[in-house]
């Protein structure tokens, strides 16, 4: 009884309170927005360092990089030119682009007809090939090399295109992700497209796509980005230079004059320069799809 009798006396608070409490709340709201922006920028500031340091390192002479400081006292673009001399560049930038967008288009949909089977079929052991696939994840790739190197061999595939393309097609976690997306879209779109007389591929075409755009468009960036800046297995796999990708081929032409800070910087920045290019073009739809597949924690 003393505690209704308590509950009772409670008086509701007045417009001027009520204000303060606002006020309260959103000069906190404001003191949150502005310390993440602060760690923001102190964490972008710290990505330029490296960044600033390749810049710097590049466009010195060679002899000045032994001691290297921060002023650049004789500028000089001669590491570029010594890898557009002795590198055929250019015939690697091709080489880089068509490998890493054919191994997007098939990881996609190789990735999506997967998911999409494993999120709307029911068969028997469905959940084991789904930890199966999980169980992928955890298998370094450098564990698949000389299997990989001793089939593409056998069927003559060796420095060529698809050398590079097949193995990085099959990626676990893309899988994962589009499943992940796939079991947020009703089903009941699924059935009213049947009762429509839509087919199995009609609605993964129609339907199921078209609402998987964010998470297409993650699973393409990040297999476009990951294929580009492999250096392992293309060093292995390809030795012609006319198909070498970038990093394969300016890795060789770094192994012709040994260690020399410059020219390693220089070749870093020819490397890298493409893919801040993708980033700034489709920075919003990597935002887009980091959050529309889950990714973000």
């Amino acid at each position: 009884m003393a505690i209704l009798a308590h509950s009772d006396d409670v008086q509701p608070l007045t417009a001027a309170q009520a204000q303060r409490y606002a006020d309260t709340a959103d000069r906190r709201t404001r003191l949150f927005n502005r310390c993440c922006t602060a760690v923001l920028i102190a964490f972008a500031l710290l990505w330029l360092v490296p960044l600033a340091w390749a810049l710097d390192t590049a466009l010195k002479p060679n002899g000045e990089t032994i001691n290297p400081t921060w002023l650049i006292e004789n500028p000089t673009l001669a590491s570029f030119r010594t890898l557009l001399a002795e590198g055929d560049i250019l015939d690697w930038y091709a080489a880089s682009f068509i490998i890493s967008t054919l191994s997007a288009a098939g990881t996609v949909i190789t990735a999506s007809l997967a998911a999409y089977a494993l999120s709307r079929m029911r068969f028997r052991y469905r959940w084991l090939a789904f930890w199966f696939i999980l169980l992928g994840i955890m298998i370094p790739r450098q564990v698949l090399i000389v299997p990989q190197f001793q089939e593409l061999d056998s069927v003559n595939l060796l420095n060529t295109y698809w050398a590079v393309i097949l193995p990085s097609i099959p990626i676990a976690i893309a899988v994962v992700v589009f499943k992940q997306f796939f079991d947020g879209i009703p089903k009941d779109l699924d059935e009213a497209a049947r009762i429509d007389g839509a087919g199995f591929f009609h609605i993964y075409r129609q339907v199921v796509l078209p609402l998987a755009r964010p998470a297409l468009s993650a699973v393409a960036i990040f297999s476009f980005v990951w294929t580009w800046n492999d250096l392992l297995w293309p060093l292995l796999a390809l030795s012609n230079p006319e198909v070498m990708t970038i990093p394969a081929g300016l890795a060789t032409v770094q192994g012709t004059y040994g260690i020399r800070y410059a020219d390693t910087m220089a070749s870093a920045i020819l490397g890298a320069l493409p893919l801040v290019l993708v980033f700034l073009l489709f920075q919003r739809r990597i935002v887009e799809g980091i959050a529309g597949t889950g990714l973000k924690g």
